[in-house]
């Protein structure tokens, strides 16, 4: 044990750079993959809303093949599909738009979880009061939604950073990736995926104990309403 750290410690001066820089690669693959499915979920969940039928089908479609199709297959077709019709995309931008494109099916569930828990009241009193739909959308129901999904989007946020490891199959230069380069290099393949893996974990572990902090915010909070609730339907009780 004593002599696996001290190989990892005598290596790491010319490891630690190397994978710093692929760490950045990893979050900026993270952060705009999931700002890049964040508007785009929601615009799913908007056009599944919709009454037409023809919108309802497509978006459950869309969100159906997303979910269903594995997401190196999603990367590979943004990588090498998109050329032949003329469209060649960097592997970064390629790694960013299959993720995105995965990710937002999934966060159009999660849209439509936190949709179903608004009362149907508020969108009908929404739109008796002369608001359009995607006004009522995004001024009346967006809002406590976004408040009841934030959980659940930032466990997303966590599961898109393990994922972006697979963007390393399409020569993306991101932790893994550069993990495999210096273990043809050194031969220790354990040393280097020991280091990548407490690398991973030291960029998930913030989004983690942030998803914890806020479901103990929002339970508090919660309770506190209640709590008001129940000592004004006191007060206004007759005696």
């Amino acid at each position: 044990m004593f002599s696996f750290v001290r190989t990892i410690l005598e290596n790491f001066p010319d490891w630690g750079p190397r994978l710093l820089d692929a760490g950045w690669v990893s979050c900026t693959l993270t952060i705009c993959g999931f700002l890049l499915a964040f508007p785009l979920g929601i615009a799913v969940e908007f056009i599944r809303t919709r009454r037409s039928l023809i919108f309802r089908l497509s978006a459950d479609a869309y969100v159906s093949v997303m979910r269903g199709v594995p997401i190196l297959v999603i990367l590979y077709l943004s990588y090498f599909a998109l050329p032949e019709a003329g469209i060649a995309l960097p592997s970064l931008l390629a790694g960013i738009l299959g993720l995105a494109l995965v990710y937002s099916a999934y966060l159009a569930e999660v849209f439509r979880a936190g949709f179903a828990a608004v009362p149907a009241g508020q969108r009908e009193a929404a739109m008796a009061s002369g608001l359009g739909p995607w006004q009522t959308f995004r001024l009346i129901l967006l809002p406590q939604v976004i408040r009841k999904v934030l959980p659940p989007l930032l466990i997303n946020l966590v599961s898109l950073l393990k994922d972006s490891s697979i963007c390393a199959l399409i020569a993306v230069p991101e932790l893994t990736l550069t993990s495999r380069a210096i273990m043809s290099e050194s031969f220790l393949p354990l040393h280097v995926f020991v280091v990548t893996a407490c690398g991973y974990f030291m960029i998930a572990w913030p989004a983690s104990l942030a998803v914890r902090s806020l479901e103990r915010w929002l339970c508090r909070r919660a309770e506190g309403s209640e709590t008001a609730q129940s000592s004004q339907h006191l007060l206004a009780t007759p005696a």
